[in-house]
C-alpha cells in the first residue's frame, strides 16, 4: 500500500481504520458472532432431537418444521451477520472521512486497492476477508455472492464517499 498510495490515501485508510475503533466494530462483530453462534447451536440441538429425540407417530409436521427451522436459522443468522458487517464498513468509511476531512482520499484509496485486488485477489483464507479495507478476492459482480461478502460493493462505498465531499 505505502506504493501505491499517496500521502493523503493512507490518511484516508488510517482513518478509516480508526473509524472502526471509534465506532466500536470490533464490540459489535463480535456480539453479531456470539448470537449467530448460539443460534446455530440451537439449531444443531433441535436438529438432533428431531431426528434422534422421539415423540409420538403423530409428530410428523412438528418435526418437518423443526427440521426445516434448524436448516434456515443458521443461514438467516449468517446473513444477518454479514449485514451488520457490510453496514459497519459504510458507517467505519463516513467516520473516516470526518476524521481526515478528506472523503476523496479514501475513495482515492478505495478506486486504487479495488483495482490492484480484481487485478490480482489475493490467495487467503475467506475467514480472514473481513479484515481487509477492500475484499481481497476482487469484485464478483454477482449479486448471489454479494450477499456472503463481508464488504459491501465498492461503487457504492465511492459513491457515498463522494457525496460526502460536498459537504
Amino acid at each position: 500500500m505505502l506504493g501505491l498510495l499517496s500521502r493523503d490515501e493512507l490518511e484516508g485508510v488510517i482513518a478509516h481504520e480508526l473509524g472502526h475503533v471509534k465506532n466500536r466494530d470490533i464490540l459489535i462483530g463480535a456480539i453479531a458472532a456470539t448470537i449467530a453462534g448460539a443460534v446455530f447451536i440451537v439449531a444443531d440441538y433441535a436438529r438432533f432431537f428431531a431426528i434422534f429425540g422421539g415423540g409420538g407417530d403423530d409428530d410428523g409436521g412438528g418435526l418437518i418444521g423443526i427440521l426445516a427451522m434448524s436448516i434456515i436459522a443458521p443461514i438467516a443468522a449468517m446473513m444477518v451477520q454479514l449485514a451488520i458487517s457490510r453496514a459497519r464498513e459504510y458507517k467505519a468509511d463516513a467516520s473516516g472521512a470526518q476524521i481526515s476531512g478528506k472523503p476523496w482520499a479514501l475513495a482515492d484509496a478505495l478506486r486504487k486497492l479495488q483495482m490492484g485486488v480484481n487485478a490480482r485477489p489475493m490467495d487467503t483464507n475467506p475467514a480472514t476477508a473481513h479484515m481487509f479495507i477492500v475484499n481481497p478476492f476482487g469484485e464478483k459482480g454477482k449479486i448471489f455472492l454479494n450477499l456472503f461478502s463481508t464488504h459491501p460493493p465498492m461503487d457504492e462505498r465511492i459513491k457515498r464517499l463522494e457525496e460526502l465531499r460536498s459537504f
